[in-house]
């Protein structure tokens, strides 16, 4: 379980700049849950996982995972329980390296790796295995390099390799914005098989509103850093586009557009 408590966060405290963004902010995000997080420019999501990540450090409040506090953890410490994938495919893979060796990479996340060979031939299965659920082919293509594959195979590599060794807590960051749109939803549709069944609690940020009413268990909708609508369940289930639409173009009126 995911705890927010009580978030502050100010850029450029003290001068002409100065933007409140956080003031007592809390979100709590459930075993297994998938939550989608959309809401306009500046409305604080990407700020919001970057606090989770400890990428940002919060002015005031606690950041807990599974009843442990991490607000005073640096990220490369929290990646050990927390998988990311970004909105740029070359992010979250190395290009110059194989498809093999990147899996690799990911399945020691947090391990020391000594002085033994890098690549185990006994986990080459294991991989393929993963790959297979992608429906790519890239089961076949463990000797080539992640950079030679296309932006949605990447991404989708990223996916499992965020995943492999399975994360207490995955956070997507726009992950499919700078895909076309096929390769985007293909990308979301592997997202919801992977997520449903290695059951990992995931938070994903997204500026696609079909994305976000039609992926996950839960939605939620932020405006200058405060939650403006919250649906989980059969709640979410019963929502249609209109209704999302009808809160983005009140704020959007509030806002004077």
């Amino acid at each position: 379980m995911l705890k927010v408590e009580h978030i502050d966060k100010t850029f450029h405290a003290g001068t002409i700049d100065e933007k409140v963004l956080f003031q007592d902010f809390s979100l709590m995000v459930d075993d297994r849950q998938f939550v989608t997080v959309i809401g306009s420019n500046g409305s604080g999501k990407t700020t919001l996982l970057n606090i989770i990540a400890g990428e940002l450090k919060p002015d005031r409040g606690k950041i807990m995972l599974n009843g442990k506090d991490l607000t005073a953890q640096p990220a490369y410490r929290r990646a050990k329980q927390i998988g990311r994938v970004f909105q740029n495919p070359a992010m979250g893979t190395c290009p110059g390296m194989t498809i093999w060796e990147n899996l690799s990479i990911a399945d020691h996340k947090g391990k020391f790796f000594g002085l033994s060979f890098g690549l185990n031939s006994k986990r080459k299965s294991f991989y393929q295995t993963q790959l297979e659920l992608l429906g790519m082919g890239l089961e076949n293509r463990l000797n080539t390099p992640a950079g030679a594959l296309s932006g949605g195979q990447r991404q989708a590599l990223a996916l499992i390799m965020a995943t492999l060794v399975r994360p207490d807590l995955l956070l997507l960051d726009e992950h499919t914005a700078a895909l076309d749109p096929k390769s985007s939803d293909t990308v979301m549709e592997l997202t919801q098989k992977i997520v449903e069944e290695k059951q990992i609690s995931t938070l994903m940020i997204t500026h696609n509103l079909r994305h976000a009413a039609s992926y996950g268990n839960r939605i939620v909708m932020m405006h200058e850093g405060k939650i403006v609508l919250d649906a989980a369940g059969e709640e979410k289930a019963g929502k249609k586009m209109d209704d999302y639409l009808k809160v983005f173009n009140e704020i959007s009126i509030e806002c004077g557009n």
